[in-house]
């Protein structure tokens, strides 16, 4: 089974205006949207495009936790969330008017007994499981809590994926996890200089190879991506054609794409071409991949 985890999902109000946004003034929007999301939520859409099952795994709280998970159940995503005592699942306010505004929730604060409860979750995991850790950390947990969480699955034999940046990803290498996904800018952060030639970009993944990761995918926008397997093998692709519109959700499919084309095919070289398939679909559409779109830019690479 793959489980995601998002700690602090949300709901984004979208709101469309056809002229720019006058502040202190009153805007009557065109037209607005609901988006149920979270990386780790993202995640699990796309699987449920590619026909793979999956557990989200997180925190909600209040009213609008309810209405998250009444809401992604009719999507079809399984679900089996901690609910706060207090506080409330955030709204982020994203405003299109040319320009886009955003006004992002801080969403509630986690005490140490829904960790402990987490943790217990997934202390039932099996061998082979997938667990997708994706994103930032909410400001109520410690920046430690991804290795806490690794740390307490040793032994199980857990495939763990972890998407994050700077500090968060290189603090879980010792914990080998089954695949990081860094950009190439936040790969370059992380060894401390511009990346600029493949030659470099595969040096600096085989460099966290070494440090604990198994597999390395870097994506790299419209240059496609470059993975260096556990094997020592170097993938590289290219992007399919299209227009970017939406960079939203972009990574957290390539993820999902990845995931499900190694589960399906146990082939690396598939896991790449699925996942970037899957990544550039949400990039070229208003909302995250449909398997139909996939499967069209699967066919192009």
């Amino acid at each position: 089974m793959i489980y995601t985890v998002t700690f602090n999902p949300a709901i984004d109000y979208v709101v469309r205006l056809d002229r720019p946004l006058e502040v202190g003034e009153v805007n009557r929007a065109a037209g607005e949207d609901c988006v149920l999301g979270g990386k780790g939520i993202n995640v699990s859409g796309v699987l449920r495009e590619l026909g793979c099952e999956s557990v989200a795994l997180g925190f909600v709280a209040g009213e609008t936790g309810a209405w998250l998970e009444r809401g992604l159940a009719a999507q079809g995503l399984r679900t089996d969330f901690i609910h706060l005592a207090e506080g409330m699942t955030r709204i982020n306010v994203k405003i299109k008017a040319g320009t886009e505004t955003e006004l992002n929730g801080a969403g509630p604060s986690i005490p140490e007994s829904a960790m402990q409860q987490l943790e217990a979750q997934l202390d039932t995991l099996q061998p082979d499981d997938i667990l997708i850790l994706a994103g930032s950390i909410p400001k109520s947990l410690s920046q430690s809590t991804y290795e806490r969480l690794l740390a307490g699955l040793e032994g199980h034999g857990v495939r763990a994926v972890v998407d994050a940046t700077q500090d968060l990803l290189v603090n879980v290498l010792p914990y080998h996890p089954f695949l990081i996904k860094p950009n190439d800018h936040e790969l370059g952060e992380i060894v401390g200089r511009e990346l600029k030639t493949d030659e470099e970009i595969t040096a600096a993944a085989r460099a966290l190879q070494e440090k604990g990761a198994r597999n390395v995918l870097v994506s790299m926008a419209g240059n496609g991506a470059l993975l260096v397997d556990e094997h020592g093998e170097v993938h590289r692709i290219g992007c399919p054609k299209g227009k970017v519109v939406n960079s939203v959700g972009a990574g957290d499919s390539m993820v999902a794409g990845f995931v499900a084309g190694y589960l399906q095919s146990g082939s690396y070289e598939q896991a790449l071409r699925l996942g970037t398939a899957c990544g550039s679909a949400t990039a070229f559409s208003l909302g995250l991949a449909t398997k139909e779109k996939i499967e069209e830019l699967f066919g192009q690479i």
